[in-house]
Parts: C-alpha cells; structure tokens; sequence
C-alpha cells in the first residue's frame, strides 16, 4: 500500500511538474502581439449575445461592441483572430453553438482569400486558446499545415519546448492566469498614423475564392439555417489587399442565396471616416476613432432589420456591461496617455 501510494504521488507530482512548465514554455500573448489571448477569453463571458462576429483583424479591428452597447443596448462579442481561416470561423461558430445561440452571424468575408490556413504561427493563436471538444480537434484536422503534428496541439510542450531561452518576467507572472485584452473581442487600439497611399494590387491570374474556402462558407451558411440565425456578411472599410472581383463573387453568392452583404467601403462617407485620423497603420486597419464610426453606423442598421434586445434595460446584463465600459475606457485614456 505504501508503495502505491508513493508511485501514485510522484505520478502526481510529475504531471504537475510537466503541467508547470507546459504553461511556462506557452506564449502568454499579454503584450505586443496580443491577438493569441482573443479565442480564450470568450470562455470568460458572463452575458448571452444577440451579434457575434467571425473573421480576421477585418472583424476584430473593426467594430467596437462596447461602443454598440452604449449606443442601442446591443450585447455581442467578436470571435476573430489573427488570420483566422474560414474553417477556423466555422468550428468556432459551432463551439459558440454549445453554450449560446446568437441572433445574427456577422462574418468577415476578408478571409476567403485563403483557400487553405497557410501558417503555423496564426493557427496556435486561433486554436490553442480553444476549449477542448470534437469543433476543436476538427478544427485543428482542417488547419494543420506541413510538418505540424495533432500529438503538440494535445501536448504543446512539443511545440513550445524551445522557448526556455527566450521567457521574460510576462511569462512567469500570467503562468496561472492571464488579464483581459480585448473587448468582447475588439482589438483597441487610439494612436493614429494617416493614411497615405496603398501600393497596387498584384494582378491575380484567377479571382474565384478556393474550392475549399466556399466548401466552408457554405457550412457557415447551412449552420447558421439549422439554427433559425441570420447570417450577414461584411467588409470593413478597408481598401488594403481587396479586389472589386472578390466582392462580385461575395455579392454574387449573397443573391444566389437570400443574405445581405454590406461593403462598408460603399458607405464611408456616409460614417465620416476619414484615413487621416481613423486609423492606426497608414489605412491597412481602423484605429478606435474609425471602429467607433463604423459601430455607430453598423449598430443602428443591426437595430433597424433585426429584433435585438435591448440589454441596457436588462440589470444583470447591464451590470455586467458597466464594468466593460469601465475597462474600455480606462484602456483608452492609459493609451491616449501613452501617445
């Protein structure tokens, strides 16, 4: 019995052990690059969503749900991530489906473009924040690019085991726990670098968006028809790497197919957006003055075509929203102090 007993300790401490130094080796993605925490902190919502939003920095750059909520009341949240593959968005669509049922779907059409997830790097800050289930290990089958192995998405020490050399003081304090990045999802960020002008477009020798990239849009689609969820497709109002082409086929497969996609771009003037100020990077993404624009102007058409509620008249949710706005705005003010 002894015997057991110790084997059965040192078993214990051992995983313990492994466990410890997994979390350690893990990227923390509390600073700089900081898109790696957005999957994960979902999980840590405690009001239901009427929107939620997939896609890429297209999506997550974009709107400001906090913004939306002290406008008109509406809860969402946007589950986007850096170059999230439309595969990525649809099991994370389903994931989304086992805890709560939106009223709409917004998804960033910006992803298509990617027939096939193509990097490493953007699958682990998509996919290792996700929680456990079959959307998970269907989600890591369809992104898997060469040379990497299920086995380090079940274990990441394998793929992690490098880093040992490369930790800093942010990797040992957020080992147990890691801070709030996002708001519902939305990247902030309230620096401003004008716009100036975008080299030209590489001529492409095919337009049409991949078998595969439609394959899942296609599911996206059907998923959301199962579910009594409309599903609206968008484009933020960014001209950076965007063909007049792709946006026939997207408006193309929107009529053949009774959904609505709105190209922001149609309708910049009508936001006062203005790439002088409204964003961060010289014109590739909108900083907070633009997403803020855009969430004003998106917000009211969300209310105008779909029944949402109005959650500000809901105290549990309202409470909750208090202190997001809160965070939102202390956010801001540490950034604009920063500048």
């Amino acid at each position: 019995l002894k015997k057991a007993i110790t084997a059965l300790v040192l078993l214990a401490l051992s995983v313990a052990v492994l466990w410890f130094i997994q979390r350690l080796l893990m990227p923390k993605y509390q600073r700089g690059v900081i898109e790696g925490s957005f999957t994960e902190e979902y999980y840590k919502e405690k009001v239901p969503h009427d929107v939620i939003f997939f896609g890429d920095c297209d999506a997550y750059e974009s709107y400001s749900p906090v913004k939306m909520y002290e406008e008109y009341g509406i809860s969402s949240y946007i589950r986007g991530s850096g170059e999230q593959y439309i595969n990525q968005s649809y099991y994370l669509l389903k994931d989304v489906l086992r805890t709560e049922t939106p009223k709409v779907v917004v998804l960033s059409v910006h992803n298509l473009q990617h027939d096939v997830p193509k990097n490493e790097a953007y699958n682990r800050m998509t996919l290792d924040g996700m929680r456990w289930s079959k959307d998970k290990v269907d989600a890591i089958r369809s992104s898997m690019t060469k040379g990497e192995t299920f086995a380090s998405y079940v274990f990441p020490v394998l793929r992690y085991h490098d880093r040992w050399n490369k930790l800093t003081k942010t990797d040992f304090e957020h080992v147990f726990s890691k801070d709030i990045t996002s708001h519902n999802g939305y990247y902030m960020r309230c620096d401003i670098v004008p716009y100036d002008k975008f080299p030209p477009n590489v001529l492409l020798p095919d337009y049409s968006f991949g078998d595969n990239a439609m394959y899942y849009l296609d599911q996206i689609r059907l998923l959301c028809e199962e579910n009594g969820i409309e599903l609206l497709l968008v484009r933020a109002p960014i001209e950076y790497k965007w063909y007049e082409e792709w946006d026939e086929n997207v408006e193309k497969y929107a009529a053949q197919y009774g959904l609505t996609y709105i190209n922001f771009n149609d309708y910049a003037d009508d936001m006062g957006i203005d790439m002088s100020v409204d964003t961060y990077d010289a014109g590739a993404h909108l900083n907070i003055y633009g997403a803020e624009k855009l969430s004003v102007y998106f917000g009211r058409y969300l209310t105008e075509h779909y029944e949402l509620t109005d959650y500000r008249t809901v105290p549990a949710v309202a409470s909750e929203y208090e202190k997001d706005i809160q965070f939102y705005n202390d956010m801001r003010d540490d950034q604009l102090y920063e500048i």
